[in-house]
């Protein structure tokens, strides 16, 4: 297996200098992000350094962030490498799958292993998670059998897990909608004195739907302990986040009287440390935190879109160099926190991992196509019973066509 050195787009318009005081500026000894790319938190550089954090006024809020990695081990850095590569190559074994006609659909993650991973591995199990249909990471590290994503998928069954068993919520389609949900169970659980907290994904293009505002407004009210992380990937189907807002979409928290933070979503060292740091404030009773993830969706929307449709070839160039699991990888290789022993074995359980996913998938039974017509009606109804007929014929021709 190949790691592909996949990454995203510059934005089309400049948000340096809006983006308040969770950023970093770049100097030339880090390389962080500078000039027309917005401000954020990034501990780990595109060319896989360190970023030193001055401890200084100014820098204070960074080492803040920082200190929840100052510890990490060699062993746990290699973890989360190991999470990303095998995280991809599930999501490129299902891409293919639905292109050789096995899946109907397929939401991919191509590009936001690091958002995902470093997020999911901040979470405690006893903490609940809220995903929308593309945190096939964080599934990952909730211990969701990667094969039971596809389920759905393949349109066999709703879901594929019982979600109370990894505290992972079945995958939400409706855009937004699990925002209240997750808001609703943060607020049962501060009433129970639970030492815990909650955790909701969406993405950019939800982040204007008016479930996550009210999600907003009731997380902020009654103080719940949840945490809105918010998946940038620049692109809601087509439409570019510049039609989506007139701020960063972090600073949208301010309104709402909680903090907001924007994080290199491609760096899996900070996306861990912000997101450690805002659970922590929802277990201890301060309440929510929007962190925006600021990454990119280097795939399509679904594989039934086009990008090139609305976006160019230059633009997903610009930010190959960002690839987070390249990233992470030369930090390892500069570290001597990993040798080659190591990601051959690491290539070896990625083939073995694509190979069950083919194998599980292709064993699956088609789906029931007239499961469709079923519990429409408590009762029954003459016109379902009309269709059903209607398609059962349809359905007959195909058989007869071929005994011809």
């Amino acid at each position: 297996m190949t790691v592909d050195s996949s990454a995203a787009r510059k934005p089309r318009r400049s948000t340096a200098g809006k983006a308040g005081t969770t950023g970093t500026t770049r100097n030339t000894s880090t390389g962080a992000t500078r000039g027309t790319e917005p401000e954020l938190v990034q501990l780990l550089t595109p060319e896989g350094k360190r970023v030193r954090i001055a401890k200084n006024a100014k820098n204070a809020q960074h080492a803040q962030y920082a200190q929840y990695v100052a510890d990490i081990t060699p062993e746990e850095l290699r973890g989360l490498y190991r999470d990303m590569v095998l995280t991809r190559r599930f999501d490129a074994e299902a891409t293919a799958l639905q292109r050789q006609g096995e899946l109907g659909l397929w939401a991919s993650l191509l590009g936001q292993e690091a958002a995902q991973i470093g997020s999911g591995r901040a979470t405690r199990p006893d903490d609940y998670v809220f995903p929308t249909y593309r945190e096939h990471g964080v599934a990952w590290c909730r211990g969701v059998d990667p094969t039971n994503l596809l389920g759905m998928f393949r349109g066999v069954n709703h879901g594929g897990w019982d979600p109370n068993s990894n505290n992972f919520h079945l995958y939400t389609i409706v855009i937004g909608s699990q925002t209240l949900h997750a808001t609703g169970y943060a607020m049962g659980i501060a009433k129970d004195g639970a030492d815990s907290a909650v955790i909701a994904y969406f993405g950019d293009g939800a982040s204007s739907q008016g479930d996550v505002a009210e999600s907003f407004t009731f997380s902020a009210v009654y103080n719940a302990p949840v945490v809105f992380f918010c998946q940038n990937n620049q692109w809601a189907i087509s439409e570019p986040t510049e039609k989506q807002t007139r701020v960063p979409l972090y600073q949208r928290a301010q309104g709402y009287g909680f903090p907001g933070v924007r994080v290199d979503g491609n760096d899996v060292l900070a996306c861990l440390a912000v997101t450690r740091w805002a659970l922590d404030r929802a277990r201890n009773g301060e309440g929510p935190t929007l962190v925006e993830a600021y990454t990119y969706r280097m795939g399509a929307h679904t594989t039934s879109d086009d990008p090139t449709r609305y976006r160019h070839d230059d633009e997903r160039a610009a930010w190959e160099a960002k690839d987070p699991i390249l990233r992470l990888r030369r930090y390892l290789e500069a570290s001597n926190h990993a040798d080659e022993g190591f990601f051959a074995e690491l290539e070896t359980e990625s083939e073995a991992l694509g190979k069950r996913v083919r194998e599980v998938v292709r064993a699956m039974p088609d789906p029931d196509t007239f499961a469709v017509f079923e519990n429409v009606y408590a009762d029954g109804h003459a016109l379902v019973d009309e269709e059903r007929a209607q398609f059962a014929a349809y359905q007959a021709s195909f058989a007869d066509a071929e005994g011809v």
